[in-house]
């Protein structure tokens, strides 16, 4: 099959850092880890290193652009 006979659409390609960074909920929402828990923790409070662990939601202003990097979720 020649490429003039190729009728459908192309794959999109996701961008692989984003996959590794973002998930989506149930609901369609996206989440992310938060910052500042790599490293220099000892000056953190345990309460502070402890919110950290959670996951929280991306922005809403941020959505259109992780989509893009990220067609099938």
């Amino acid at each position: 099959m020649t490429v003039k006979e190729f009728k459908e659409m192309p794959k999109l390609k996701t961008n692989r850092a984003a996959a590794k960074r973002f998930t989506a909920t149930g609901t369609g929402k996206l989440k992310r880890s938060k910052a500042n828990k790599q490293h220099i923790l000892g000056k953190k409070s345990p309460k502070r290193k402890r919110k950290l662990r959670r996951q929280t939601l991306v922005s809403k202003k941020d959505h259109k652009s992780i989509k893009l990097m990220l067609p099938y979720v």
